[in-house]
């Protein structure tokens, strides 16, 4: 998975955005909050609840931070206006984690006063290694201090098992997903069914943990399998725990979680932000990425034209 997954990520990061666009557009509600508070409604409709991400990572200037922390009061207070069953995701580097880690404390603590002022629910997302000690610290930090604020884990980091029995220890919300970015393998399993098996580990950890609440984030069968199955042993409510899911991935087995009564929110995300998330999800889906850098490489069957973005 490693070299490979670098080599296709660099051919991703050199095609025409237009190009990603073409083949990226399913998994974005859209540029604009008013997209994203669409998007929100249906899956309503369809019972899904939703967490609401506003694109962008690896902020350098403050006043991109101030933007960010504009984007997410304003989407707070649509949701909460539209009574929409919905919270929010953050990024910290969008908060100038690379930056500052005090500047990022103080700019996501803005937001989560916000969120506390209607019983909202925030998640910091984990990014890559580099940063994922210090979103922890961020995290119990916040946390501490009261705010309901969760955080992630990636089975794939060799860490993650000793983070989740901590975890569980506290009684935290934990969204649980494999993990996406290209990390070094002292640092992270490369093997697949490895990386399921550390998946089912952590997972029946959080899951066992008492006060905890757990996000089982995935698209895999199998592991969708075993979450199910450790649920149904350990007794557990839907207070307990949910499924999670991307946009604009597997919506069959989206409708059959929701048909068999198990919670499931879907993971929105808009913002102009969109190329490197996008390039991330094409990764994770060989064949619309293969079929990207068929067209850059000049394979492709000009039947096809990207809209211009």
């Amino acid at each position: 998975m490693g070299r490979s997954k670098a080599l296709l990520i660099r051919l991703l990061e050199a095609s025409p955005r237009a190009l990603v666009w073409r083949f990226a557009r399913r998994y974005i509600a859209g540029d604009s909050l008013e997209q994203a508070i669409e998007v929100v409604r249906r899956l309503g409709d369809e019972g899904c609840r939703a967490t609401v991400d506003v694109l962008g990572e690896d902020v350098t200037r403050e006043a991109d931070v101030e933007a960010y922390i504009g984007h997410y009061h304003q989407a707070i207070e649509r949701i909460v206006a539209e009574g929409l069953d919905a919270n929010v995701s953050i990024k910290p580097t969008a908060f100038g984690l690379r930056i500052s880690e005090d500047l990022c404390y103080r700019a996501i603590r803005t937001v989560l006063e916000k969120a506390a002022e209607h019983r909202m629910f925030v998640r910091l997302d984990m990014e890559d290694s580099p940063t994922t000690q210090a979103t922890f610290d961020l995290y119990r930090r916040l946390r501490g201090e009261g705010f309901d604020v969760g955080v992630v884990l990636q089975s794939y980091l060799r860490r993650t098992l000793d983070d989740a029995r901590a975890l569980a220890a506290e009684g935290a919300s934990v969204r649980l997903c494999k993990g996406i970015y290209v990390e070094p393998r002292e640092l992270a399993y490369k093997e697949y069914q490895l990386i399921r098996e550390a998946y089912v580990d952590a997972l029946a950890v959080l899951l066992g943990g008492e006060g905890t609440h757990t996000a089982i984030a995935t698209h895999d069968d199998y592991l969708v399998f075993h979450g199910r199955r450790l649920v149904r042993e350990l007794g557990l409510g839907p207070d307990r725990y949910e499924f999670q899911m991307l946009l604009g991935v597997d919506e069959q087995l989206r409708r059959l979680l929701v048909a068999e009564g198990h919670p499931l929110r879907v993971y929105v995300p808009y913002g102009e932000g969109w190329h490197g998330y996008s390039l991330r999800r094409l990764v994770e889906n060989p064949h619309l990425a293969a079929h990207v850098v068929r067209n850059v490489l000049g394979f492709g069957t000009g039947s096809e034209k990207a809209t211009a973005r």
